[in-house]
């Protein structure tokens, strides 16, 4: 599909990417940004920068190229649905399920078994369609995915606008010091290992992170976490720079090797309420995912230790 437009005097000024976003209201910024990137948007036959300030009788022409064909084997995977309309689904992901392709994971992931279920599901990246954010392979809880191109749009909008509410509960090792805080700490890719983040105050991005403490016991505690921001790693960074990393989470520090049964082999780390305006609407919509059972038993033990 290809478009042609004039630029009029009423138009004259705005940023190319801006126009694009009002002529073309069921796809996102980025995904509009994406097409400029790619050499699908030409001003008087030229490409040009997102940022270009387009002028009156500017010439402007759009081409969306058809979809590439994906590779991703549509497959079974089991996940819980905790509410589902024409719009999205929230769904409670397991600890251990991957969100989507990527090295060493191209298949048996969550977007494996979406595409099971749904078969198409929109976005301009074929390795992760209707994902709006994501979790960590071994982070349980609540996920919002979107069904269609409108509603991946809004919601990837709200989320970027800081209109969703993230609140998640964890099992520390040790204690973060105080009964509850906030952490203001830019969070980067760590100087020396790539595959870990790192507060970098020089040159990483903003991120703000609260706690609460809600059981403590000798050598670790419960605590309930919000985050403002959604940096990579963010709660599992700030936790273990406050000296108490999330049990479970060698990448971090929050190795344990024994005490419990059966041994804890994930970072004990739970997304347990997501709100947000629903993508259509603007309806609050709020949604919570139970404790998963290894977290409770790991709590069941601690308490019985130390009644």
């Amino acid at each position: 599909m290809s478009e042609l437009f004039i630029v009029t005097a009423h138009h004259a000024g705005l940023r190319l990417d801006h126009f694009l976003v009002c002529r073309f209201p069921d796809y996102s910024r980025s995904a509009l940004g994406r097409l400029i990137r790619t050499g699908n948007v030409l001003i008087n036959n030229s490409p040009v920068k997102a940022g270009y300030r387009i002028r009156e009788k500017d010439e402007i022409f759009l081409r969306f190229p058809r979809p590439e064909p994906t590779d991703i084997v549509a497959q079974q995977i089991d996940f819980g649905i905790l509410f589902e309309d024409e719009e999205f689904l929230v769904i409670d992901k397991p600890a251990g399920l991957v969100v989507h392709p990527a090295d060493g994971h191209h298949s048996g992931t969550l977007v494996n078994g979406l595409l099971y279920r749904y078969k198409a599901l929109p976005g301009n990246d074929t390795a992760r369609p209707g994902i709006v954010h994501r979790l960590d392979k071994d982070t349980s809880g609540v996920m919002v995915v979107a069904k269609t191109e409108a509603a991946l749009k809004a919601l990837s909008e709200s989320f970027k606008n800081r209109r969703v509410t993230k609140i998640y509960h964890a099992v520390l090792l040790r204690n973060p010091g105080k009964p509850q805080g906030t952490l203001s700490a830019a969070i980067g890719r760590h100087p020396v290992n790539r595959k870990k983040m790192a507060v970098r105050p020089d040159s990483g991005r903003y991120a703000v992170t609260h706690w609460k403490v809600l059981t403590s016991w000798p050598g670790f505690s419960f605590v309930e976490v919000g985050l403002e921001t959604g940096r990579t790693h963010q709660i599992r960074v700030h936790m273990a720079s406050l000296g108490a990393p999330i049990a479970g989470d060698a990448l971090y520090g929050g190795r344990i090797r024994e005490g419990f049964e059966p041994p804890v082999k994930r970072q004990l780390l739970h997304a347990s309420t997501l709100r947000f305006p629903h993508p259509v609407s603007d309806q609050n919509m709020e949604f919570n995912a139970p404790l998963p059972e290894d977290m409770q038993r790991v709590l069941r033990q601690l308490e019985k230790r130390y009644p």
